[in-house]
């Protein structure tokens, strides 16, 4: 509902805006509600306000709304025009450097000179915008000097100065101030990227953690079965041995007891011949001891040491001491890799640059429509079948090439490019016949793909895109970190700038590749 018409006789009008005129005439004297000082002439303007809201409430009362009384808290900015208990304020005046309740501020619908001020959410320092030396308000802002200044202050004391108003140096700032929230929105951004990269190399490294273990778990069990057997087995033979052994001294143990026992019974019987007084029985009956088998004296029997035994015993000690080598070699190795899979990525071009390797393009890999220049490191697709001998690495229907080097640890790259160009790496797996899927660089799992088009970029892995934005630079960079899983490219002119990053793990040997669109070319740089 629009405020109801004013019916204050227009002499009341003239009074409190004579009195409004007037208001900043003097130096300060008094202290405001809201901490400021306030001149006698604005208290007067304050009283004739005040007068003529009570006029404008008794001839209208029953027109004005009643609202729920809000008083002003310690936090609140109070009206000026309340006597008594204040209300909350509910708009700040601009021209009248006041602050009024819903029931104060009828005036400013019911006045017509009131209507035009401009009324602001409720501030406390209203009193900031008052010239401290000639008590004016400051509607004019001093480049020379960077600060507000009243109307006498631009003809006195900034006199020559650059001067402007405050409305337009408010909009000159407020253009710079868009340019620097749009700054911090940017970098936000770029932060909320990078935390998000961060969240996946997290992720990554935790499922890669997760897989290592079950590996080295399935492995040294595999190990702990095979070193279950080979003690089975070893334990096997010893006993195998044993017994054999034990047979073969027990056969001889009994042969000599049933040797023994013969003698004895020999001996037997010549100790009763030995007593016969029948000399002719005796002559008959004795038999000379040579007429014995040879004796088997103890000390021909040969006592075997137990040497196989000794030999088992030797040959396990070799193997586990062989094997306590290898398991800490192996670990030391690994623990002193980490430290290099640790290492932060570089942070400038000069840091890239140490990993540089210079690559070749692998004729027998490229379509039969790329041509191959500046020692097989430019490519360009040209409708002309090139004159290339039939190859099992040829890509037979994609516009693409691979490296002929193999990518491992860390390697950076650049690629000039021109057209239409995906800069990739890409597994040796990758399928080379047909033009399926399986063959694009970035529409499988075997290949990583960054679209370089018209200035703008989008990568694609395993058939899923990503946008990209980034400053546009006929020259991208690529950083591969294999052992860490890292795969970035970069926007590479005067300064380097991040397009994307891949947090992952590799399972194989990595090659640069390259994809041309009709008439582009792309070209693996010598980086220095």
């Amino acid at each position: 509902m629009s405020p109801p018409r004013s019916s204050i006789p227009p002499s009341n009008h003239s009074s409190l805006i004579s009195a409004h005129k007037t208001q900043t005439k003097k130096p300060t004297t008094d202290k405001s509600p809201q901490g400021g000082d306030k001149s006698p002439h604005h208290n007067h303007f304050l009283h004739n306000y005040r007068s003529l809201s009570a006029l404008s409430e008794s001839t209208h009362s029953s027109s004005i709304n009643i609202h729920p009384l809000r008083y002003a808290g310690p936090e609140d900015v109070a009206c000026d025009v309340c006597t008594g208990r204040k209300l909350k304020a509910f708009k700040s005046c601009m021209q009248c450097l006041a602050s009024y309740c819903k029931k104060h501020l009828q005036l400013h619908y019911d006045v017509p000179r009131l209507k035009k001020h401009k009324l602001v959410e409720p501030s406390k320092n209203l009193q900031d915008n008052i010239c401290s030396r000639h008590d004016e308000v400051m509607k004019m802002f001093c480049r020379t000097d960077q600060q507000s200044v009243c109307y006498l202050c631009s003809v006195d004391g900034h006199k020559g100065h650059d001067i402007v108003s405050a409305a337009a140096e408010r909009t000159e700032r407020q253009r710079e101030l868009q340019e620097s929230l749009q700054q911090i929105l940017q970098r936000v951004q770029d932060r909320e990227g990078d935390v998000k990269l961060l969240q996946q190399q997290v992720e990554a490294i935790s499922r890669s953690a997760d897989k290592t273990v079950e590996n080295s778990e399935k492995i040294f069990t595999e190990l702990i079965r095979l070193i279950q057997k080979r003690s089975s087995d070893v334990k096997q033979q010893v006993r195998s041995q044993q017994e054999a052994e034990v047979s073969r001294v027990a056969a001889r143990q009994e042969e000599l007891e049933q040797e023994i026992t013969e003698l004895k019974r020999k001996a037997a019987e010549l100790e009763q011949l030995s007593h016969t007084e029948d000399h002719i029985h005796f002559l008959h009956n004795y038999r000379p001891l040579s007429a014995l088998s040879e004796s088997t004296h103890s000390s021909s029997i040969n006592i075997r040491p137990l040497r196989y035994f000794e030999d088992v015993t030797a040959a396990v000690s070799e193997l586990r001491d062989k094997l306590q080598d290898t398991l800490g070699q192996t670990w030391t190795n690994i623990s002193l890799s980490e430290v290099d899979v640790l290492l932060s990525e570089p942070q400038t071009r000069a840091g890239f640059l140490q990993y540089s390797c210079e690559l070749t393009l692998d004729p027998n890999t490229a379509y039969r429509h790329l041509e191959l220049s500046e020692g097989n490191r430019k490519v360009t697709c040209v409708t002309q079948q090139q004159p290339y001998s039939d190859h099992p690495d040829r890509f037979t229907k994609r516009a693409q090439v691979l490296s002929r080097e193999s990518l491992t640890g860390r390697c950076y790259w650049e690629v000039e490019w021109s057209g239409g160009v995906y800069v990739a790496v890409a597994y040796k797996s990758i399928s080379r016949a047909g033009s399926g899927i399986e063959c694009g660089f970035g529409y499988n799992d075997k290949s990583w793909a960054l679209d370089c088009h018209q200035n703008r970029y989008r990568f694609y892995h395993n058939s899923m895109d990503t946008e990209v934005s980034g400053p546009p630079s006929s020259r991208v960079g690529v950083y591969l970190d294999h052992r860490a899983g890292i795969l970035s490219f970069y926007s590479v002119s005067e300064t380097m700038t991040l397009l994307h990053r891949v947090q992952t793990t590799f399972t194989e040997p990595l090659y640069a590749g390259l994809w041309v669109s009709l008439f582009s070319s792309g070209e693996l740089c010598s980086v220095e």
